[in-house]
C-alpha cells in the first residue's frame, strides 16, 4: 500500500496537485488546522469523512467562519444561500467519491455547490480514506455511482431507485419521479494553479 500511495502522490505532483499522506485522522486534523488560518472563511460539502474526523467542529470552535448548510433550523432559501457562499469561501473542504491510481479524482454532486467549490474555489482541501482508491478511472466512476451514491441516498433519505435496492438505474432516475443525486460529475485530472488543490490521504477506511 505504501508503494501505491507514494506512486499516487508522485502522479499528483506531475498533475500540479499537492498530495499529502497522514497515518491517522489526528494527523490529518493537525495538518488541516495548520493549513487553514484561524481568520479564514470555509465552505464545506456534505461528507461522511468530514463528519467522522470531526474537523468542522474543530474549525468552528477555533473561531473560523464555516458556511455550514447543515445546521438545523435553517430554511431552504438560507440553505441554498449558504451553499453559494461556501463555494466562494477562502477554503473549500470536502471529500471525494473515488480516486484512481492514475491520479484522477472523482466527485458527484446533487446541487452543484460541491463541484463549483472544487473546480473554482480559491483553496481546496480534499480529505479521503485509502478505501476510496480504485484501479482506474472506470472503476472510480463505478465506485462513485454504484457504491457511494446509493449509500449517500440512504443516509440523506433521497427518493432514488438506488435508495430502494442499492442498484443504480441511471436511465430511469429522472425528475419528477425521483430526486436524482448524480446531477453533476466532476473529474479532476490536473490543476493549473500551483498549491490550489490539495488531497489528504488518511491511512484509514473513512466515508462511503
Amino acid at each position: 500500500m505504501k508503494r501505491k500511495i507514494d506512486s499516487l502522490i508522485e502522479k499528483w505532483r506531475r498533475r500540479n496537485i499537492v498530495g499529502l499522506y497522514c497515518q491517522n485522522r489526528k494527523q490529518a486534523i493537525d495538518k488541516i488546522l495548520e493549513m487553514i488560518p484561524p481568520s479564514a472563511t470555509i465552505g464545506i460539502s456534505g461528507s461522511v469523512t468530514l463528519d467522522q474526523i470531526g474537523i468542522v467542529r474543530r474549525l468552528e470552535s477555533r473561531g473560523n467562519r464555516v458556511f455550514n448548510q447543515y445546521k438545523p433550523g435553517i430554511s431552504k432559501e438560507e440553505n441554498l444561500k449558504i451553499r453559494r457562499l461556501g463555494a466562494q469561501a477562502d477554503y473549500y473542504l470536502t471529500s471525494a467519491n473515488a480516486i484512481s491510481e492514475n491520479g484522477e479524482v472523482v466527485f458527484f454532486s446533487g446541487y452543484g455547490n460541491r463541484t463549483a467549490g472544487i473546480a473554482y474555489g480559491k483553496n481546496v482541501i480534499v480529505v479521503c480514506g485509502i478505501n476510496k482508491i480504485t484501479l482506474n478511472i472506470n472503476e472510480a466512476l463505478k465506485r462513485a455511482r454504484e457504491y457511494a451514491t446509493p449509500l449517500n441516498c440512504k443516509r440523506l433519505n433521497w427518493n432514488t431507485p438506488c435508495f430502494k435496492d442499492g442498484i443504480c438505474k441511471e436511465k430511469i432516475c429522472l425528475f419528477p419521479e425521483y430526486k436524482r443525486m448524480c446531477c453533476q460529475v466532476l473529474i479532476i485530472e490536473a490543476e493549473v494553479n500551483p498549491d490550489r488543490l490539495k488531497v489528504i490521504l488518511i491511512n484509514e477506511k473513512l466515508g462511503f
